[in-house]
């Protein structure tokens, strides 16, 4: 396995997570699947990444699923479906488990295509931004099948169950600028300043506590299906936690001062 399929790069506490399989349009084999679970735990283990942006060299985002090993001899065709099912959980479903795992906000930049499973993964991001070179298609149903990577979870959490359900049933293909109006995309931006674009927002992260952007993350996720009640109790024992930081009693200080924050990461 190419040991750069997927780089990592840490500046200024910020992450880049970079797809780098150009030639085959940075489909998720299971080489940029193993590569890319392994960056994104180095990257949430790094105490200094406040915010993480996952990005691709190359026209497309992602491709997705590749069509020609759907039906190689030795792969599916020559599986039993207890083999198929075990591939899904110990392969392509490993980064949606480890998305669900992180707990540094990560960025999506979206500057071409994102076919099947590259929908999916630019899904399991918190943010996403796109150029007018993006575009977003569920294409499972094109092919007879069904998101098996965890695109059923993530797509409606993004764009509502309506929007989802018409984009997986249909397979048809969303623009950037119909992405934008559905709010699969949170801001449509020029190609050329993509990552720059990606960069703010990933840097207006990093200017707070570290703790409060990962507590605020989990927060959401875990409020997203909780009943009301449990979503508070959860809210009130972060906050507990965030009360006792070194860093929160600097921001109201800062604050209180009017000057620059000096976090310590504690």
């Amino acid at each position: 396995m190419s040991a750069d399929i997927v780089t990592l790069t840490i500046e200024g506490g910020i992450a880049r997570i970079a797809l780098n399989d150009p030639d085959r349009r940075n489909g998720l084999s299971p080489e940029l699947v193993v590569a890319l679970v392994e960056r994104l735990n180095e990257a949430d283990r790094a105490p200094d990444v406040r915010c993480a942006i996952l990005h691709a060299n190359g026209p497309a985002f992602s491709a997705g699923g590749n069509l020609k090993r759907m039906i190689a001899p030795g792969s599916y065709p020559d599986m039993t479906p207890l083999e198929v099912r075990d591939s899904f959980v110990d392969g392509i479903q490993r980064i949606a488990t480890a998305f669900a795992a992180l707990s540094v906000p990560v960025i999506a930049a979206v500057g071409g295509p994102a076919i099947g499973a590259g929908t999916d993964l630019a899904c399991m991001c918190d943010l996403r931004i796109g150029s007018e070179r993006a575009s977003f298609v569920s294409s499972f149903v094109r092919l007879g099948l069904i998101p098996g990577d965890g695109g059923a979870w993530f797509l409606p959490r993004a764009i509502g169950r309506a929007r989802a359900a018409e984009m997986i049933l249909t397979g048809a293909a969303v623009d950037a600028e119909q992405a934008l109006a559905w709010g699969l995309i949170s801001a449509l931006v020029p190609h050329e300043s993509l990552l720059d674009e990606a960069l703010a927002r990933a840097e207006l992260i990093a200017a707070h506590p570290p703790h409060a952007p990962r507590m605020a993350k989990r927060l959401l996720r875990e409020s997203a299906d909780a009943p009301l009640g449990t979503a508070l109790e959860l809210a009130a024992a972060m906050q507990a936690l965030a009360l006792k930081t070194g860093d929160q009693r600097e921001a109201v200080l800062a604050m209180l001062e009017k000057r620059a924050p000096d976090y310590a990461g504690r």
